[in-house]
């Protein structure tokens, strides 16, 4: 007859140790895995704008960024930023420069395409349209959640490369052309790949899709 052996205290104590690490481990993989777990992704269809045609719809790997531009502060970097969504020409283009907690930036349609995006050169491309000037003389806090056009050292050189801001960056004022700014998603931005020593992105996220809601 087999005689049954009983566990010690220890041993039960050991026994749940293991366990608990197994599933904590587990679940650290997962949360790990998935960054977008506990991003919150809007949807623009259940909620209300005052002026819709100018609400913006960004849509990344984390979900939906909404986008309030403003056309009276910018006229001609709306106009050209509405130009591009409307021909779709944002879609599939890489989140090329990205800065923790700082800045993401995108729009190189030349050198930024996913499946041929160059990185030798990304960050440089053009979009085709020729370069707008700098817009920066009507007053504007470029605090957190600020979209605006990105451009060369000069002014007068904003074509489609555009960036947002994820902290107050209030030295930009009179220095970049502002086009809006975020109203809900900020956090789906924060999630957006990065690397720690540098700006530029080995293998980065892309942009879905833009789309204006009207």
């Amino acid at each position: 007859m087999i005689e049954k052996v009983k566990a010690s205290k220890s041993e039960k104590i050991i026994f749940i140790f293991i366990i608990a690490l197994a599933i904590f481990s587990l679940t650290s993989f997962f949360l790990i895995k998935d960054k977008c777990l506990f991003v919150k992704n809007y949807d623009p269809k259940n909620m209300n704008f005052n002026v819709p045609e100018n609400i913006a719809i960004l849509n990344i790997p984390c979900g939906n960024v909404v986008i309030e531009l403003y056309p009276d502060i910018s006229p001609i970097a709306v106009k050209r930023f509405k130009t591009l969504i409307q021909s779709k020409a944002y879609d599939d283009i890489a989140f090329h420069r990205v800065i923790k907690d700082t800045v993401v930036q995108a729009g190189d349609l030349e050198f930024g395409k996913k499946g041929n995006i160059d990185y030798g050169k990304v960050g440089t491309g053009k979009s085709g349209l020729g370069t707008i000037n700098s817009e920066i003389d009507a007053p504007f806090n470029f605090d957190k959640g600020s979209v605006g056009l990105a451009r060369t050292q000069k002014y007068n050189t904003e074509d489609s490369q555009f960036f947002i801001i994820l902290r107050d960056e209030p030295l930009f004022e009179t220095e970049y052309t502002p086009i809006g700014k975020v109203i809900y998603g900020i956090k789906a931005l924060e999630k957006i790949k990065y690397l720690d020593k540098s700006q530029y992105v080995l293998r980065p996220d892309f942009i879905n899709t833009i789309r204006m809601l009207k």
